[in-house]
């Protein structure tokens, strides 16, 4: 009784880590230096993550790829959260104005690429085509988003 009694305790005490991880940040005053970054990384992130996706679907270890891709999916969600005003300049930020110009469009390209990736998990095993699944549904909002509101590196 005493093991399942701290079994759940220790569940709780990891959820509501999770949530302070994932949401304290993102409502957080936090300085425009450390917004940009903090949204650079997590691009770079999900980048790293989409080509480990890629590798996992080319292996056939689907499972480990669905997981990256829900992981995916939430960043997306996260990123709306780190283009406020104040940060259009500095830092080396690679963001275009057309974010703040376009900023309707902007978050839903990123609640669309949330939802392609949750789209891509459910339909990644019963494709006919792989490549062109990933390119649809996970590499084409990359392309979309990099078009019009990234600088060019």
């Amino acid at each position: 009784m005493l093991i399942k009694y701290n079994i759940i305790i220790i569940k709780y005490i990891f959820f509501i880590l999770i949530f302070a991880i994932l949401v304290v940040p993102a409502y957080s005053e936090l300085s425009v230096e450390e917004t940009i970054k903090a949204r650079k990384a997590l691009f770079s992130k999900n980048y790293s993550t989409a080509k480990k996706v890629q590798t996992f679907v080319s292996k056939g270890e689907l499972e480990k790829a669905k997981k990256l891709m829900i992981e995916m999916s939430e960043n997306y969600k996260t990123l709306i959260e780190y283009f406020p005003e104040n940060t259009q300049e500095g830092f080396k930020t690679e963001a275009l104005p057309s974010i703040w110009e376009n900023k309707d469009e902007f978050n839903n390209l990123m609640k669309k690429s949330s939802s392609d990736m949750i789209e891509l998990a459910a339909v990644i095993e019963t494709t006919d085509n792989i490549k062109s699944t990933l390119g649809k549904l996970m590499w084409g909002n990359c392309k979309s988003c990099h078009t019009k509101f990234r600088a060019p590196h």
